[in-house]
């Protein structure tokens, strides 16, 4: 991730220049913007709680913006309900509580570029994205087959509960996997998340705490009993440490989105495939869904 003491992400797709020379236990006060915080790594762990659960809870309340307005609208299509929710849900409660939040703390549109790392990705990027969604292909894997092996049930995902029953509307997910899931979700838990406890900590713990925060929120997307919402978040908690170690190393915002929307976007076609072809494998791929 990018400190917003340095405007200077690493260009080459290396681990940012500013890491190797500030200690993040010691920002100071002025050293991220008009309204710097940094210093005590109490505050910053709470800052990143409140925020990573407040997302949600927007999201979850737009749900009564969407109900208005297809009630005024007389009733509104499926397409029109799941654009509108990816737009509110989305866009607004997490793109939009990310760069609010940022604006709150002073910082002006380069401000927020420069502090996020935002930047089209060099060719090394786009290799880092596709290596990392092999390593998380592979670990994901490797730990659906230990649950499998352990018995343990996973929970369902809403999101792929509606696409299993409207298998139209799964190439609307796949595009939003790039379009929105993906860079709303980064912005937020990656970008300002895991950014303001790297203000404060050092990397290691701030990419296991904003990994544990983004698994976590997942629970409201998800439907069955405590030991199965458990054993999928514990499951989405993988691809969560990885895209916070990608950010960490690139210092490129866009990276990360890249990755968690080409993983969803994988995951969305795989239950298309599964929907139209094998209906009897959907349960293996129905609880691995991040969104």
């Amino acid at each position: 991730m990018t400190d917003p003491s340095s405007g200077d992400p690493a260009s080459d797709g290396g681990v940012s220049e500013e890491f190797d020379d500030i200690d993040p236990d010691a920002v100071s006060d002025d050293a991220d913007g008009p309204k710097g915080t940094g210093g005590s790594p109490g505050i910053a762990v709470v800052t990143a709680l409140v925020l990573g659960v407040l997302g949600p809870i927007i999201a979850v309340a737009s749900g009564g913006v969407i109900y208005a307005i297809n009630v005024a609208s007389g009733g509104l299509s499926l397409a029109a309900s799941v654009v509108l929710t990816l737009f509110f849900g989305q866009y607004v409660a997490f793109g939009g509580l990310a760069l609010g939040y940022l604006a709150w703390r002073g910082f002006d549109r380069e401000g927020i570029i420069e502090y996020l790392g935002v930047r089209v990705p060099s060719l090394k990027e786009i290799g880092i994205v596709l290596g990392s969604w092999v390593l998380i292909l592979i670990s994901v894997l490797v730990v659906s087959t230990i649950v499998q092996l352990l018995g343990t049930e996973t929970a369902a995902n809403s999101s792929a509960e509606l696409a299993m029953g409207n298998p139209s509307i799964i190439p609307l997910f796949i595009a939003a996997s790039f379009l929105v899931i993906g860079p709303c979700e980064e912005i937020l838990y990656r970008g300002v998340v895991q950014g303001r406890l790297r203000e404060s900590l050092p990397a290691a713990p701030s990419i296991l705490l904003s990994a544990a925060i983004f698994a976590a929120i997942h629970v409201i997307a998800l439907t069955g009993g405590v030991s199965a919402r458990l054993t999928t978040i514990s499951i989405l908690f993988v691809p969560s440490l990885v895209f916070g170690a990608v950010y960490e190393y690139t210092g490129n915002l866009v990276v990360p989105a890249l990755l968690h929307g080409l993983h969803n976007a994988v995951l969305f076609t795989a239950l298309y495939v599964v929907v139209t072809t094998d209906p009897s494998q959907m349960p293996a791929v129905v609880g691995f869904l991040p969104v």
